[in-house]
């Protein structure tokens, strides 16, 4: 808050804004597993034994929104992630590993609100929300959006997959992926807000005229860097259902 226009307790005018609301979201952490890489060079190279993750991280997401029939306002989202994966591969154990790159993909399906709509919008810039289907009907979806954090490589091996004919084996590398993952639906809606004055932040601006070693001398000394501590040791108390914390000294304190 700021000391030259304080904000009042009453008397905030309101007024009209277009937001996203968000309907429905959900969080999610899944296990892929048995997810075959793609290789870059088309096949993996046979004198490889053995592979080890690099890196992983998801370089796309497609989606596509159904409404879900007999259920109105509801709708099924099918998702499919594609993992860009980097493998250090192995001739033979403690040898130099040859880079290697690829694509794998995999698929899921959440179902959340995201309520009804029959209207069109159309803006000046050309875009549009809402469309018209053969029936003359007014198609609405809301929009998904999907966060991600990068994925974490659980697994990965070399294993053999068939080829066309059926019979001939293939070397392939199979992994298997945990991600983390926050999916929403949201629609344009035209909401009420209170507003009060624009107020003036009291900080002022400056830049650092210190030398980098005066900088340096106020950083506090990180001592808790150079003494890893111990996992605490938890114990159950089965009569009132509080658990009890040994600390290293022996002292027990309740959670």
């Amino acid at each position: 808050m700021s000391k030259f226009h304080p904000i009042p307790e009453q008397c905030a005018e309101t007024i009209p804004i277009k937001v996203n609301r968000i309907f429905d979201s959900c969080s999610d952490r899944d296990c892929f597993s048995n997810i075959q890489i793609l290789m870059d060079g088309g096949t993996l190279p046979a004198n490889i034994t053995m592979v080890k993750c690099r890196c992983v991280r998801v370089s796309n997401i497609c989606m596509n929104i159904e409404p879900v029939p007999f259920n109105r306002g509801f709708y099924a989202i099918d998702i499919t992630y594609t993992f860009r994966v980097e493998l250090m591969a192995y001739e033979r154990t403690c040898s130099s590993p040859t880079l290697l790159t690829g694509t794998a993909y995999a698929s899921k399906n959440v179902i959340l609100y995201g309520g009804e709509s029959n209207t069109k919008t159309f803006f000046s810039n050309g875009e549009q929300i809402g469309d018209t289907n053969e029936c003359c009907e007014t198609i609405n979806l809301p929009t998904a959006a999907v966060q991600v954090v990068e994925p974490i490589a659980l697994e990965a091996r070399i294993a053999s997959v068939c080829a066309s004919d059926g019979v001939t084996p293939i070397p392939t590398v199979v992994m298997t992926f945990g991600l983390f993952s926050v999916v929403e639906l949201f629609r344009p809606v035209t909401i009420l807000v209170p507003t009060y004055e624009y107020t003036i932040p009291t900080k002022e601006c400056h830049m650092d005229t210190e030398s980098p070693c005066a900088v340096f001398d106020k950083i506090r000394f990180p001592a808790e860097e150079f003494s890893p501590g111990s996992m605490p040791i938890v114990q159950k108390d089965e009569t009132c259902g509080c658990a009890e914390k040994i600390d290293v000294s022996g002292n027990a304190t309740l959670e």
